[in-house]
């Protein structure tokens, strides 16, 4: 094993791998850049090194060799998948945790790695004239659904190629496309395969990960719950078949889609790393009655042991499932989020489930990095104990201060399509989950709000309408709109006429009956409003500004950054006319691009920013001044 591992990433991955590391013996040393400065994983590690940043190859071998480390862990994302950062690493005798760079540059492509799966008799899907619309215009380079469009028409081929094309240059440096038929009612099935350098592959079963929105994960679970045994067999016999013809070595997944039409599947690419969604894997797969650290195998494997079991060793056992926090706006249009995490609780202290992240208190989240701030996983004998396990661990997530996705994960692990397993790989991008409503946490909102105005029970000397002989005075509560609580002593009272029955209130958490159903809140009580999070969702109730401007002077025409990112592309100049819902610009934060569309049709008066300009949340970026019909 290696006396130093140096771990090229941030976050929860690296917390991840640096805990391995310790439990190891092995001395970890972290990257950190300006921003990461006082990070989680840079406190958590045994030393750290400074860099630029986390993409620069020059510099994150430099502070590899500098700090005497025999091996790098590149974690997923930044250089995890750089066939250039692995020849570096090798020309300085320092070992990657993860495959060679010969075999990075043969899966890193799609087309590449087609040609593989081909050659090791995988099913491919039909590709070029074989492919009648729907088809999927994707990169050929990269992964992680970028540069990828669904096209349906001629009509939509050209704007749906350009927009691939940019986004595929901007991620990957390279706007090659591939065309290829597209699967209306797929399942995406990608199955974990381990392999060392002395001849053994094998895998570790297989994981569905059909949530997903414009291609990206949203839940991950082990194993597929719609598959049969004959298929299982058939797909990871598959994947170990194409690791063993491309030589693979290490941690690595080879992704499927499932026509649930036919029940054909098609190769679809090979990730040559660490998956995020590793740990459901971990969680159902046993060797000799002990779960799995794939980790702590990744480095075995890069230092040259063989792996310590055989195929037939691996036992699946129950269910396991995975959601991944984003600091995002689910129910406003997926829109990335940024600022300071003022509150933030996580199930894993309730021992409910397992959490990979690195978000604490006061921690602030930029727009710089992957908007993912952490992972709740838990596991059950069955699938259903599994998803009910997670909805009281999403229950028991809260982060206040932005807003974050854990909502919405919320209702969707508790709907009956995600119950019933019917969700395909398009479902999400079609359908409508229901936010949930404000009524309990604006009941709970008052009722703490009442308390901190009160400071408690009524007594004789408070200012809360007490009156002898009589039943407590109404207090009224402002948010964002009046709520009237009523306060009886003992932890009792109503709001708004529905009654509340406090059972604990410490370190921001309530726990009440509200209108005789037990009810779970974080709440924040401020001087300008009242923050909570309930059922994961974040609401907040701000009190009217009494000296606040009532004319409403922004004007219908006015176009402000929806979120804090960078613009992308400016198409307009002033002094120029546009028709309602032409495209403004282009904007992009956190991996996702945004089209800024004219509200109505007129001049432009206000280009407020420059094509490569970074914004805040709220800056005016257009103005339309609407066309006037002369009487």
């Amino acid at each position: 094993m290696f006396d130093s591992v140096l771990v090229a990433n941030r976050g929860e991955i690296a917390l991840r791998v640096i805990r391995t590391c310790r439990r190891l013996g092995v001395r970890s040393v972290a990257l950190f850049t300006d921003l990461d400065a006082s990070a989680p994983h840079v406190r958590e590690a045994d030393d750290a090194v400074r860099v630029p940043s986390y993409l620069d190859v020059d510099a994150v071998v430099q502070a590899a060799v500098d700090t005497g480390a025999q091996a790098v862990h590149p974690g997923y994302g930044f250089l995890s998948e750089r066939a250039p950062f692995a020849r570096a690493l090798d020309k300085a005798g320092i070992a990657l945790v993860g495959p060679t760079a010969d075999v990075m540059d043969a899966m890193g492509r799609k087309d590449a790695a087609r040609e593989v799966a081909v050659a090791a008799g995988v099913p491919v899907v039909p590709q070029g004239d074989q492919a009648s619309f729907p088809i999927l215009v994707k990169a050929a380079a990269g992964g992680g659904g970028k540069g990828m469009r669904i096209v349906r028409s001629a009509e939509e081929y050209d704007e749906a190629v350009a927009a691939a094309k940019r986004e595929a240059a901007s991620a990957f440096g390279d706007d090659k496309m591939l065309v290829e038929k597209y699967v209306e009612r797929g399942r995406h099935i990608e199955v974990q395969v381990l392999a060392d350098t002395h001849g053994t592959v094998l895998h570790l079963f297989e994981r569905d990960c059909s949530t997903q929105r414009r291609h990206q994960k949203v839940l991950e679970e082990a194993p597929a719950p719609t598959i049969d045994a004959a298929q299982r067999a058939a797909i990871t016999s598959a994947a170990v078949s194409l690791a063993r013809e491309v030589g693979y070595t290490n941690a690595g997944t080879v992704e499927f889609l499932l026509d649930e039409a036919t029940g054909e599947f098609y190769f679809l690419e090979m990730n040559t790393r660490l998956q995020v969604e590793h740990p459901v894997t971990e969680l159902v797969s046993l060797v000799g009655g002990r779960s799995l650290d794939l980790v702590e195998h990744q480095l075995r494997v890069a230092a040259g042991e063989p792996l310590s079991f055989a195929q037939n060793d691996v036992v699946l056992t129950g269910h396991a499932i995975e959601a991944r926090v984003y600091a995002e706006d689910s129910f406003g249009g997926f829109l990335p989020q940024a600022g300071r995490a003022e509150i933030v609780r996580w199930p894993d202290r309730h021992g409910h489930a397992r959490v990979d992240h690195a978000l604490e208190d006061g921690q602030v989240v930029s727009t710089a990095y992957d908007p993912m701030l952490g992972k709740v996983i838990v596991h059950g004998e069955t699938r259903e104990a599994a998803r009910q396990a997670l909805v009281r661990a999403l229950d028991e997530t809260a982060v206040l201060g932005l807003t974050t996705n854990t909502g919405f994960l919320r209702a969707l692990v508790a709907s009956d399509e995600f119950r019933d397993a019917t969700i395909h790989t398009a479902w999400l991008d079609t359908a409508t989950v229901e936010p949930p409503t404000d009524d309990v946490a604006r009941t709970i909102a008052a009722w703490v709000d009442g308390a901190v105005l009160t400071g408690g029970d009524p007594h004789p000397f408070q200012l809360d309408g007490w009156r002898h002989g009589g039943t407590p005075a109404p207090v009224v509560i402002d948010l964002d709109r009046p709520v009237e609580v009523v306060r009886e002593g003992g932890g009792r009272g109503t709001v708004d006429g529905v009654r509340v029955a406090q059972v604990s209130a410490e370190q921001h958490e309530v726990v009440a009956f509200v209108d005789g159903t037990r009810q779970t809140a974080v709440v924040n009580s401020g001087v300008h409003g009242v923050e909570v999070v309930h059922r994961g969702q974040r609401f907040v109730f701000t009190r009217p500004d009494p000296f606040a401007d009532p004319v409403d002077t922004a004007g219908d025409g006015t176009l402000v950054a929806p979120m804090p990112g960078t613009v992308l592309d400016v198409r307009v100049a002033e002094g120029q006319q546009v028709a309602e819902g032409d495209v403004l610009g282009v904007m992009e934060a956190m991996k996702m691009e945004l089209s800024l569309k004219a509200p109505l049709a007129g001049t432009v008066t206000t280009v407020g920013a420059a094509a490569g300009e970074q914004v805040a949340l709220g800056a005016v970026l257009f103005v339309v001044e609407g066309d006037t019909v002369d009487a």
